[in-house]
């Protein structure tokens, strides 16, 4: 029971989204997955912090989220910054499968993770991009409440096998 009406707010929310009554607010960061091989996660991190241009000096020696016992963690603040930095889709969030959105912080100790809601310049459904002009900010709104949707019945669909 309790979990039809969870299943029913996130539904709503789902409809205020499609109907204009905007994105919902979920926090969301994107982290390794759990079942993630370590050499796809280096290879992940690699590219995060080379060309994918991912700030990475936290998690360098010396960094508050340098854990060289926990490469997940160490990827999850790369492939985060990365999410953050390109659009807070789904395909930022992905790593040749290694990566998830989750609504958990995974921030730990002195190692504090930038949400979805951290970017000032951007909100979470997309209205407001700062470097481009009119045009291009409508098509990122289009494409943000699709990825809106999709995190919504993901939540919805995993509320569902509980």
């Amino acid at each position: 029971m309790g979990s039809g009406i969870v299943l029913l707010l996130f539904l709503s929310r789902l409809i205020s989204a499609v109907s204009g009554g905007g994105a919902p607010s979920v926090e969301l960061w994107c982290v390794a997955k759990n079942n993630a091989d370590d050499l796809a996660l280096q290879s992940a991190i690699d590219w995060a912090c080379g060309p994918g241009g991912a700030n990475c000096a936290p998690i360098q020696i010396g960094g508050p989220c340098y854990d060289s016992s926990n490469l997940p963690r160490m990827a999850s603040y790369a492939f985060n910054d990365y999410f953050i930095k390109n659009g807070l889709t789904d395909d930022s969030c992905n790593f040749s499968n290694t990566a998830a959105l989750t609504s958990l912080n995974p921030s730990y100790k002195n190692c504090k993770f930038p949400s979805s809601f951290s970017k000032g310049n951007m909100e979470l459904n997309g209205s407001v991009t700062a470097g481009q002009d009119s045009t291009s900010n409508n098509s990122n709104s289009r494409r943000w409440d699709r990825s809106s949707i999709s995190i919504l019945l993901f939540f919805a669909s995993t509320l569902l096998i509980l």
